[in-house]
């Protein structure tokens, strides 16, 4: 039952972060351009590094702390990150081919996914 409260703790925490983030920046860059998801991406995958970098290998990282901030406040501010940590992960064992698959698949594949999403969507409520 713990593990579900950190999750939730962290969840709850990054989902806001993301909220306030994102439209900050999007006020001020006053574009069409996504620019406050674009930057809570990029801010996700700088604080998953960072914190990895930090505690994974040297520090030791109690599994509480795992799911309260990569699982939960990650999880929440965008999965973006981990999908990044993944493809950086493939990439360190060497494996090109899965790096390729996972970052065009779920690119290209998540475009036409949302594609299809909407216009099945419509098709229902029409």
């Amino acid at each position: 039952m713990h593990k579900f409260l950190y999750v939730a703790a962290g969840g709850a925490a990054g989902s806001l972060c993301r909220y306030l983030v994102s439209g900050v920046v999007q006020r001020m860059a006053d574009s069409a351009f996504p620019a406050g998801t674009f930057a809570v991406n990029m801010l996700g995958c700088l604080f998953f590094g960072l914190v990895t970098g930090m505690f994974e290998d040297r520090l030791g990282f109690p599994p509480e702390m795992r799911l309260l901030i990569l699982t939960g406040f990650m999880g929440a501010f965008t999965t973006f990150s981990t999908y990044m940590f993944e493809s950086a992960n493939l990439v360190k064992s060497g494996q090109w081919v899965m790096t390729g698959l996972n970052i065009g698949g779920q690119s290209i594949l998540g475009f036409f996914c949302i594609i299809g999403g909407l216009a099945l969507g419509r098709l229902i409520v029409s």
